[in-house]
């Protein structure tokens, strides 16, 4: 059996369409058919996120260890940037394995290994085994695989695809008639080795992408770029909505081009949180709606002369409050001077959103006891995972009542989530706020990093872990309020709290 008539055999084994046969489209078709042909020892894809991409790797997982591709006592990785990317493909091919067996023949057949740190499937007659890791090269160090399978190559760490790749290309030369398979997105880079794969490296290559110059929101040009918008109705919908996005969001329209049409550009450069034109158009206005319904608090907490900050939020009605709080030493005219702001800070304090505490570093309990008397007791409280200790000792000093904390990281993981949460309830219209010069000030300094995933977090200029400059504190604060907010609107199920007790 060929291994396009094996996977065409497979069903699908979720969503509306779980049960029916999968449909081998001819772009799969024809990779499959290039990629393992005979004398074929490097292969590389380039394909749009959403084309099917992990399904396709699982079939091909699945005929290693119970298909065309099985081999006695041979071992297929399946390599991604990260180990919980990997078991994606990983969890396809499981999913196909369950379904064509039940489960005391699947047991009597295959050794299955599935846990939050190793994945592997081992046919137990012919010892043919599939293995899912991350991409750190001590993992592959010892291997022998005949097959490897890259997904996602343009995305791996750059500190770590040289020495993973010749950790590879060490352990495929072990094995005659090995065979290493990548498909990706494209990278922005010419240099980087999935471009060099695409460009004639690569035995077999095949690319799927829009022409740089080509109308970035024309439905011809998406189907060029992605051919399985052809059969997908529910895939054109989501570029439609994306594309939408993309006009209004310069992050939106990097990730449009670079994930969506496959365009081989960088969506790793500095962006703007959002738009002035969107912040001072559309959320900043002179009819607030009520503080109504629960409040949920936002809390940024800086180090040394940086600046703490806390947003105050109605998720109710939209409604979004906040202050920043300097400690008096140095004057504010000497810190804004050191910051480059002109008269920011002073008409931040003239207009109240910005406060002097005594000392160099805001107290956080007297910091607390501010917001407190303006906003009341909240509803939750959001922080990063940063001076998570000394947020709940100035808490359980300070007047309020005991109250859920809600502690988020500000990386790629919850940072990025916070981050698209913020920007859909600002882009949707579920943000008001009053003009208040420290909030414009702090909209309009951040700036966001992205990586190859499409994934954002706030850059920061780290000094002991923070940023050097405070100016956009209260854009971290209001990003976790938001985000939390817009989390509780919409159902979804908020992260573990935490409730601290006052002391004594």
């Amino acid at each position: 059996m060929s291994l396009v008539d094996f996977i065409g055999g497979l069903r699908i084994t979720q969503g509306r369409l779980a049960g029916e046969p999968i449909t081998v489209l001819p772009w799969q078709g024809k990779f499959l058919r290039g990629a393992f042909a005979d004398g074929v020892s490097r292969a590389a894809l380039s394909i749009p996120r959403g084309a099917g991409k992990s399904t396709l790797l699982g079939g091909v997982c699945l005929a290693f260890v119970d298909g065309p591709l099985m081999l006695p006592r041979a071992e297929c990785l399946l390599v991604a940037p990260s180990y919980r990317q990997a078991r994606i493909s990983f969890e396809h091919a499981l999913a196909f394995l369950r379904d064509r067996y039940g489960p005391d023949d699947l047991k009597k057949r295959f050794r299955i290994l599935d846990s939050t740190q190793y994945a592997m499937v081992e046919n137990r007659e012919t010892q043919a085994r599939l293995r899912a890791i991350g991409s750190t090269p001590g993992l592959m160090h010892g291997a022998a695989p005949s097959l490897v399978l890259l997904d996602e190559l343009a995305q791996y760490p750059g500190s770590q695809i040289e020495a993973a790749l010749a950790a590879l290309n060490t352990a495929l030369g072990k094995m005659p008639g090995s065979r290493l398979v990548a498909i990706s997105t494209r990278a922005a880079d010419a240099n980087h080795p999935f471009e060099q794969m695409l460009t004639g490296d690569a035995d077999y290559a095949q690319c799927h992408a829009a022409d740089k110059d080509a109308p970035i929101f024309q439905e011809r040009t998406w189907r060029k770029a992605n051919p399985s918008l052809e059969i997908m109705p529910d895939l054109l919908d989501m570029y439609r909505a994306e594309a939408k996005a993309a006009k209004r969001d310069e992050r939106a329209l990097a990730s449009f081009k670079a994930l969506r049409l496959n365009m081989g550009v960088s969506d790793t450069a500095d962006a703007v949180l959002i738009s002035a034109e969107v912040w001072t158009g559309e959320v900043e206005t002179d009819d607030l709606p009520p503080r109504q319904g629960p409040c949920i608090w936002g809390v940024d907490l800086g180090g040394g002369t940086a600046s703490s900050a806390v947003a105050a939020h109605w998720p109710q009605t939209g409604r979004l409050e906040g202050f920043a709080a300097f400690g008096d030493d140095p004057a504010i005219d000497r810190r804004a001077e050191l910051d480059g702001v002109g008269q920011t800070y002073a008409r931040a304090l003239e207009d109240g959103s910005l406060i002097l505490l005594p000392g160099r570093v805001p107290d956080i309990e007297a910091l607390m006891n501010a917001a407190y008397a303006r906003y009341g007791q909240p509803s939750a409280i959001v922080a990063d995972r940063f001076k998570s200790n000394e947020l709940i000792d100035g808490l359980s000093a300070s007047n309020l009542s005991p109250t859920p904390l809600v502690f988020r990281g500000m990386g790629w993981i919850d940072g990025s989530s916070d981050i698209r949460d913020f920007t859909r309830a600002v882009m949707k219209g579920h943000v008001r706020t009053p003009e208040k010069a420290m909030m414009r000030s702090a909209i309009g300094e951040a700036r966001l990093l992205g990586n190859p995933a499409g994934d954002w977090k706030l850059a920061k200029n780290q000094q002991g872990g923070r940023r050097k400059r405070a100016r956009d504190d209260l854009a971290a604060a209001a990003i976790l309020a938001i985000a939390e907010g817009w989390r509780k609107r919409r159902t979804i199920a908020a992260p573990r709290s935490l409730s601290y007790g006052l002391v004594g």
